[in-house]
């Protein structure tokens, strides 16, 4: 008899007739639309007690309204992942504010700012998709912070879960110089139309947008599973390339391009398809392979680009210019002109962790100063807008005197932390404090050094912190000190660069938490000393031997 033929697993792809739930998540979310959890957070949750939240609501469905449970205090890494996460968590909530594109008016930060201190312990935290996240947040509490920020325009709502995720873009558009297509119009309309519609509340797995005409392209559409790159065609329009398929976490890739011209006027439709074919031929077998990115590797960027235009678009999209290089700096930080004759000034909170009286007083600054708008970036920073230039220099001492740089060190600058241990369930090692005890400590040693160099920290392998695209690149996790202890550490990844590579692992490099400014200050130094003029940590880390690399 001939060998029986292997038959391959199906992935759970809706588009090709799987339709039945093949693990718990997809069961829960066939059950019940995460949406519908908001009325019974405010009907009945609310009322009754985070006691009588139901577990399938707790951990799935809350992330529909931005609502994940924090860690309970005192459990140490080495528990992360062998607890239940009924003990793992407290009764306590981080919330996600969503802030898309990173636009903030005066009364909305002012309600932030109030919320923190009223409902969240003061807490607030600037992350790397432009959110505002709060913690210590009670679920008795919950409808009141909506009620107060659907006031001024801002919401919870798919800022967690299956979702698409808040949609970043460029904190100056509008209003850059030098930007090549204001996309505040296009991302509005995607967000108007399509966030809290049923029509994606059921997604594979989470689904990141950028948008953006950034000259800069401090959106990283390198890494979105969707991204809107600002270009100019051949005729002189503007509009913009689509890249597809970016992700990081435990198995990286890079976005790919369709190679397409998306006018401003058919960008909804695009990301609609896009989003539709990701909803409809996403993996849903395995949640580790969920993700977009993993579907545009099996398929190529041209198959991908068929099924958009004839089954979702019904037209064919033309051929589109590649972006321009990006800047050395993406992050917006320093005194620079708008286009309209005022000036932005950028300034960096200590690896975006703020409060709620600092995000108070930084309401009031960009009121005397500006016009009250405030811009957030995915680089953890901060922006205020409209500030006259003669009002600059004193926006920028006034900023300082709360420790705010506009003017910032490298190492205040460019170094990045996840939420870390201090919150976050899945996180093995402690990371915001640790990541600012870096920051200091590199400045009084190595005062001098002004080489552009990104250092991000994080507590786990999910690489929130984009560990694997940074000059120095810190996964936490458990290693064993010279004593023979298993204590926190981190393993070092070096020499990523945005849509070039990966930074690569030395065999055996690790640090402990307690060893880690002494490391990153000795490769900084070997950096210093071997660079040749223009050339970057990350082209220096692959051509530096092995041994200076340790």
């Amino acid at each position: 008899m001939p060998p029986a033929i292997k038959r391959k697993k199906g992935e759970g792809q809706w588009a090709l007739g799987y339709r039945e739930p093949l693990n718990k998540n997809e069961e829960n979310k066939k059950n019940d639309d995460g949406l519908n959890v908001r009325r019974r957070i405010i009907d009945v949750y609310s009322k009754n007690g985070f006691d009588s939240i139901d577990p399938a609501d707790l951990r799935g469905r809350f992330r529909w309204m931005g609502l994940y449970t924090q860690r309970k205090p005192g459990i140490d890494g080495g528990k992360t992942g062998a607890l239940e996460d009924e003990e793992l968590e407290d009764k306590y909530f981080m919330m996600r504010v969503r802030i898309d594109g990173g636009q903030l008016s005066g009364p909305q930060l002012r309600t932030i700012a109030d919320i923190s201190t009223r409902y969240a312990r003061g807490t607030a935290d600037i992350t790397d998709r432009q959110n505002v996240q709060l913690h210590w947040v009670r679920i008795e509490d919950v409808p009141a912070i909506w009620e107060a920020l659907e006031a001024v325009g801002l919401h919870t709502m798919e800022a967690c879960g299956d979702v698409p995720r808040t949609i970043i873009g460029c904190p100056l558009a509008g209003i850059a110089a030098d930007e090549v297509i204001d996309a505040t119009r296009d991302l509005r309309e995607i967000h108007d139309k399509y966030i809290g519609s049923p029509e994606f509340s059921n997604l594979p797995r989470k689904f990141k947008t950028a948008l953006s005409g950034c000259t800069a392209h401090c959106t990283v559409h390198e890494i979105n599973d969707i991204a809107f790159v600002g270009v100019v065609n051949e005729a002189g329009e503007t509009g913009y390339q689509l890249y597809v398929g970016g992700g990081l976490s435990t198995n990286p890739m890079f976005a790919q391009s369709l190679g397409v011209f998306v006018k401003p006027e058919q960008t909804s439709a695009v990301w609609h398809g896009v989003t539709s074919i990701f909803r409809d031929y996403g993996y849903r077998r395995l949640r580790s392979r969920a993700r977009l990115k993993f579907l545009v590797k099996d398929w190529g960027a041209e198959k991908f680009r068929e099924v958009l235009e004839k089954e979702y678009l019904g037209y064919a999209l033309p051929d589109g210019p590649e972006p321009a290089a990006p800047l050395a700096h993406r992050d917006h930080v320093g005194v620079h002109p708008q286009k309209d004759g005022g000036f932005y000034v950028g300034f960096a909170p200590r690896v975006g962790r703020v409060n709620g009286e600092l995000l108070g007083t930084i309401g009031e600054l960009a009121d005397r100063y500006g016009s009250g708008r405030v811009r957030t970036t995915i680089e953890q920073k901060m922006v205020i807008l409209d500030v006259p230039e003669e009002n600059t220099e004193a926006l920028a001492d006034e900023l300082a005197k709360h420790d705010l740089q506009v003017r910032p060190s490298t190492f205040r600058r460019q170094t990045m932390a996840c939420t870390g241990i201090e919150y976050c369930k899945l996180a093995i090692v402690e990371t915001k404090q640790r990541a600012m005890d870096l920051m200091d400590e590199l400045e009084k040693r190595l005062p001098d050094f002004d080489q552009p160099l990104t250092i991000n920290v994080n507590g786990c392998p999910n690489a929130c912190a984009r560990i694997q695209v940074a000059d120095i690149g810190l996964k936490g996790q458990l290693v064993v000190d010279e004593n023979g202890d298993q204590v926190e550490g981190f393993q070092i990844h070096l020499g990523g660069r945005l849509g070039a590579s990966f930074g690569k692992k030395v065999r055996g490099l690790k640090t402990t938490s307690a060893g880690l400014t002494d490391y990153v200050e000795r490769v900084v130094r070997k950096f210093d000393e071997q660079r040749t003029e223009g050339e970057t940590f990350a082209d220096w880390a692959t051509r530096a031997d092995e041994a200076d690399l340790k």
